[in-house]
């Protein structure tokens, strides 16, 4: 089995036709993708990229201005709503697809469906959010099936605490955040008594820089005991079995994984207790927790999660290297640190949340994040994940509207993303400097599959052996060995903006932990330049290799 790519999408934003691009615009004026947007032909692009699994952010129905109520969908508060098109993380009935990507409304469930079908014919698989954590403050479910009672139908609201609420009640006090609740309605947005809001804010006053559109589930912990906080498993909670039952509900439609947001805000034996039970009966689902805590990793990993974010860690270094305010070298230090559970970290440089490696807030300039990738992608057998768009040199420099110039891209407004739209709606119009952007990521992502080397073999850090030496200089370049077999990639990447002369010393201790042979042999590079020479292997010795300013080599030997 080949490496895992996740190709993530924004669907809403994805197959957006439209290129109006109004600030603040609603769904009539700038338009929305739609999941029939995904044929065969855009699938086997995905595919071609190198992604083996695409992941849907946006499907479950959340909170939105616009109005879908002559769908029997209930309309939500504008007060409690960000954006015109909202946060998909404000999910407003866990058993329903959100209205804005289906052809045609009342058929959404069986669009997604088609999708998911679709999906697996042209050989990706299926990975869709779970939000555990919290619901929008005007959850609703019009699509449970029938028996399943809602959550908070059942809640005791004369206690702020109980484990069988599935809220937080703030007993016998309305709902008063800083915030406008009026937002041009005839009646302003009333709740009582109050619900803590999501980001663990437990009284009834949140306000504009918290997650105000949100409420807080309960797992069974009380946050705010007399003697700190307290844990009541059993019995499970009810906020855990409704949960399960959300969870198996869409595995049983043919998913091929979950993305969990914020799992770390979940208790660890909510997870030990669900994920066994999941995998119980679909054993081959994966598992991917959005977790920030490094101290938290291993406790997850427990849990039953197959990959965790190594956002901390090996994003924000390799953040810092593209910045320049960072050396390569300290790559090392941050494998390190998860060595034991590194199969199990899931490398990215790009994501809904962060912003745009191309934007005035990170590299400027998308190019530079190409030797970044190569290591992101080929250094070890975890999984990668990729933002779509990403390799086309989305900017993400777009004020869209609830989402201000702040380099990411819009997860709140109807928008269009132009590279997008170039790469997937209208080819014609994408540059020579894009188009090879797009070709650099499919080189790599599908090298990153088809090498052995890459997705199972070992792996060997090179700069301790290179730190002071004359010809190399680890503040902008990084160098390792992959081995599988009698196949072997050296791999140096350049992030300085010069070319680099690169003198590469191979130690004796990679010659005994890999068992390789002294001796010549012929080396030809996988990346760019496929260029080829034969040089001569010995311990302690050095090999020449030049790259290019913001790129890197693979070169490939047999022993």
């Amino acid at each position: 089995m080949g490496k895992i790519i996740i190709y993530q999408v924004f669907t809403r934003l994805f197959g957006n036709r439209s290129f109006n691009r109004v600030e603040n615009g609603g769904i009539d004026e700038n338009g929305c993708g739609k999941m029939n947007f995904f044929d065969d032909a855009v699938l086997r692009r995905i595919r071609n990229l190198g992604a083996s699994h695409i992941w849907y952010t946006g499907i479950i129905r959340h909170a939105t201005k616009t109005d879908y109520s002559a769908y029997g969908i209930p309309r939500q508060h504008p007060a409690v709503v960000k954006g015109k098109a909202g946060s998909p993380y404000a999910i407003t009935d866990y058993y329903d697809v959100d209205p804005d990507l289906a052809e045609n409304v009342n058929d959404r469930m069986a669009e997604f469906d088609s999708l998911v079908s679709r999906t697996h014919k042209n050989g990706l698989k299926v990975i869709m959010d779970f939000v555990p954590n919290h619901v929008a403050r005007q959850y609703k479910s019009v699509g449970k099936p029938d028996g399943v009672v809602d959550l908070g139908e059942d809640d005791d609201k004369n206690m702020g605490f109980s484990p069988q609420n599935n809220f937080y009640y703030c007993v016998n006090t309305p709902f008063e955040p800083y915030l406008d609740l009026i937002c041009g309605e005839k009646e302003p947005y009333t709740e009582y008594p109050a619900k803590a809001t999501g980001n663990d804010h437990f009284d009834n006053h949140p306000c504009v820089n918290d997650w105000y559109e949100t409420v807080k589930l309960n797992y069974g912990i009380d946050y705010c005991d007399a003697g700190g906080r307290s844990y009541h498993f059993d019995p499970v909670p009810d906020t855990w079995n409704k949960m399960l039952d959300i969870l198996l509900f869409w595995a049983g439609k043919g998913v091929d994984g979950f993305r969990c947001d914020m799992a770390e805000m979940v208790p660890a034996e909510f997870w030990s207790w669900a994920v066994s039970k999941v995998k119980a009966s679909y054993p081959d689902l994966l598992f991917i927790g959005e977790v920030y805590n490094p101290s938290l990793y291993r406790t997850y990993v427990t849990c039953g999660f197959d990959y965790l974010y190594d956002k901390v860690g090996m994003y924000d270094c390799l953040c810092g290297i593209v910045r320049g305010t960072c050396p390569a070298s300290a790559i090392t230090g941050q494998w390190q640190a998860v060595d034991d559970i590194k199969g199990h970290m899931l490398y990215f440089l790009e994501n809904h949340d962060e912003v745009r490696l191309a934007s005035d807030f990170l590299a400027g300039d998308a190019r530079k994040g190409i030797p970044a990738l190569i290591v992101s992608a080929l250094m070890g057998g975890n999984p990668f994940m990729l933002y779509a768009g990403q390799e086309l040199g989305e900017r993400g420099m777009d004020k869209e509207g609830f989402s201000g110039l702040d380099g990411r891209t819009t997860i709140f407004d109807y928008w269009t993303v132009p590279a997008l739209y170039k790469g997937y709606v209208n080819r014609r119009k994408l540059s020579n400097e894009e188009k090879a952007l797009e070709k650099a990521y499919t080189l790599v992502l599908n090298l990153a599959n088809s090498e052995n080397a890459i997705s199972d073999g070992c792996f060997f850090d090179l700069m301790y052996a290179n730190q002071g030496r004359e010809g190399f200089n680890p503040y902008s370049q990084y160098a390792f060995i992959r081995k599988y077999g009698n196949e072997v990639l050296l791999v140096v990447v350049n992030f300085s903006g010069e070319e680099a002369d690169c003198n590469v010393c191979l130690p004796y201790h990679a010659f005994d932990y890999l068992k390789l042979p002294e001796g010549d042999v012929n080396m030809c590079d996988l990346l760019f330049d496929g260029d080829a020479q034969t040089v001569s292997l010995k311990a302690d010795g050095t090999v020449n290799v030049k790259v290019g300013a913001y790129s890197g080599k693979a070169y490939k030997f047999n022993i």
